[in-house]
C-alpha cells in the first residue's frame, strides 16, 4: 500500500503537476502561471470539501472568509484570459531570452488577437487542472503521513516514481534524440536549476519551515512569487503586463488571505478546545 501511495504521489506532485504546469507556461506566460500557483491552497481547501476533510458553514465569521476568499481566488483567475484593459509600461529592457519566439510577440492583427485568446482560454484550462493535481497531491500526502511518517524516505519515493513516470511520458512524445540533447547552453542551465533548485533545495526548505512555524506561515510567502516573477518575466522575457492581469493578480492574493486567515482562526479555535478537554 505504500508503495502505491508513493506512485499515485509521483503521479499527482511530480509527473502530471509538473506537466500540466509547463503546458500552461507554453500557452499563457511567465506571471500567469506564478498567479495560479497562488490557487492551490484553494483548490486544497475546495477538494477538502468535497472529501468532507473540511467544513463548510456561512454561521461563522472563519467559515464566510473561507467562501469569500475561493470565490475571489476564483473570479481573479477568471479576470486572465477575458480581460486584458491597457497595457502598463514600468521600465525598458532589452534583453529577451525568448527571441521573440514566444506566442506573445505573435503580431497583434484581428486574427492573431483571436488565436491568443485561445490560447489564453486553454492554458486556464490546464493550469485549473494542474491546480486539481496539486490539490488531490496534498491531501494524499496527508494520509501517507499517518500511516508512514518518515517525510525523506516518503520524498525520495514519490520523487523516484514519479522520475519514472515523466520518462515514459517523455519517450512517448518526444522520440526525436536532439530533444533530449544537452549542451552547454540554457537548456542545460534549466534542467539542473529545476532538479536541484526546484526540487531538491526547495523541497528540504520547505520541509523545514513548515516543521518549525507550521504551513500557514509558509504559505503566507506564496505570492511573493507572483510579484518576482511578474518583475522578471517584464525585465528579461519582455512580457508584457495589462491592467486585467494586475487586478487579477492582487484579486487572488487578497483571496488567498482571506482563505488563510479563515483556516487559521479555525485551527485556533480547534487547539483552544483541544486544551481545554486536556485540562
Amino acid at each position: 500500500m505504500i508503495l502505491f501511495q508513493g506512485f499515485m504521489l509521483g503521479l499527482l506532485g511530480g509527473a502530471l503537476y509538473h506537466n500540466l504546469c509547463l503546458a500552461g507556461l507554453k500557452l499563457t506566460s511567465a506571471t500567469f502561471a506564478a498567479t495560479f500557483f497562488n490557487l492551490n491552497p484553494v483548490f486544497t481547501y475546495v477538494v477538502a470539501l468535497v472529501f468532507g476533510l473540511e467544513t463548510f458553514t456561512l454561521k461563522t465569521l472563519p467559515g464566510t472568509a473561507k467562501v469569500a476568499g475561493t470565490a475571489i481566488c476564483i473570479g481573479g483567475a477568471m479576470l486572465f484570459p477575458f480581460y486584458k484593459g491597457f497595457e502598463i509600461k514600468i521600465w525598458h529592457s532589452k534583453i529577451d531570452l525568448l527571441h521573440r519566439n514566444h506566442i506573445h510577440n505573435i503580431p497583434q492583427n484581428a486574427n492573431s488577437s483571436r488565436m491568443f485568446s485561445y490560447h489564453e482560454v486553454a492554458g486556464l484550462g490546464i493550469s485549473l487542472m494542474a491546480c486539481l493535481s496539486y490539490a488531490l497531491w496534498i491531501i494524499l500526502q496527508a494520509k501517507v503521513s499517518v500511516h508512514y511518517p518518515c517525510f525523506y524516505s516518503s520524498t525520495f519515493l514519490m520523487s523516484f516514481t514519479g522520475s519514472i513516470q515523466a520518462f515514459i511520458y517523455a519517450i512517448c512524445f518526444d522520440r526525436e534524440w536532439k530533444r533530449w540533447k544537452l549542451g552547454w547552453d540554457i537548456r542545460l542551465l534549466s534542467v539542473f536549476y529545476l532538479g536541484v533548485i526546484s526540487s531538491g533545495v526547495t523541497v528540504t526548505v520547505l520541509a523545514w519551515c513548515v516543521s518549525k512555524r507550521g504551513p500557514l506561515f509558509v504559505s503566507i510567502f506564496n505570492p511573493l512569487a507572483l510579484l518576482v516573477t511578474a518583475v522578471a518575466s517584464s525585465l528579461v522575457l519582455q512580457e508584457k503586463l495589462h491592467l486585467g492581469s494586475i487586478i487579477g493578480g492582487v484579486l487572488i492574493v487578497l483571496g488567498l488571505y482571506t482563505v488563510l486567515w479563515g483556516i487559521s482562526k479555525e485551527l485556533k479555535k480547534k487547539l483552544e478546545k483541544r486544551s481545554t478537554s486536556d485540562n
